[in-house]
């Protein structure tokens, strides 16, 4: 099983993308971002029915994440979008919310979805 991000694109800056990650129902999922030469590192997560949601403080204000459960479905909206948000944006499954911001806990990682922010 892979989670398979998809909806990246080239947006200016200011601008928004909608990223989609087909969660096969998995309780708790992460949004990860991994930007050329850096470490992969924690975006936001979410937990099934929405009951919990937390974020990266470099996101938080700017960045939404939602999930539609019937769907099996969860959405990272990403507004007011920086040059240093691109980065190539991946979504994975994690078992514990005490490990949701542990990247070696995330399993399930799928090819991810360039997000490319510039003018």
């Amino acid at each position: 099983v892979q989670l398979q991000a998809s909806g990246g694109g080239l947006v200016q800056p200011g601008g928004s993308l909608r990223l989609s990650c087909a969660d096969s129902g998995f309780h708790i999922i992460g949004w990860f971002r991994q930007a050329p030469g850096k470490e992969r590192e924690w975006v936001a997560c979410i937990e099934r029915s929405e009951s919990s949601a937390d974020y990266a403080d470099s996101v938080k204000g700017r960045f939404a994440i939602s999930r539609d459960d019937a769907k099996n479905a969860v959405y990272l909206q990403m507004n007011s979008l920086k040059p240093e948000d691109t980065a190539v944006y991946y979504c994975a499954a994690v078992p514990e919310w005490r490990y949701v911001m542990v990247l070696s806990k995330y399993k399930f990682w799928g090819q991810g979805t360039q997000v490319t922010v510039s003018s």
